[in-house]
């Protein structure tokens, strides 16, 4: 997972992505392969799971059969 160090800036680690992906996330639910359909052109398949993870873990986002769901829309 890239996060910002002092050898990563900002705009080259994860934490640019997490907005975009969230904004997406809480107008509706996902499949995670339709959610990285509508991304694929600002970030790669690494950089999507990444993302996802982050957000995961701080428990923004979870996932039921293969559906993402943005938790503060609840």
């Amino acid at each position: 997972m890239k996060l910002p160090s002092k050898v990563t800036p900002f705009k080259r680690s994860i934490l640019p992505f997490l907005p975009k992906l969230l904004e997406l996330l809480s107008e509706k639910d996902y499949s995670i392969n339709r959610l990285y359909d509508m991304v694929s052109k600002e970030m790669t398949i690494n950089e999507f799971i990444d993302s996802l993870d982050c957000l995961f873990m701080l428990e923004k986002i979870t996932i039921t059969k293969e559906v993402l769901h943005y938790v503060e829309r609840d």
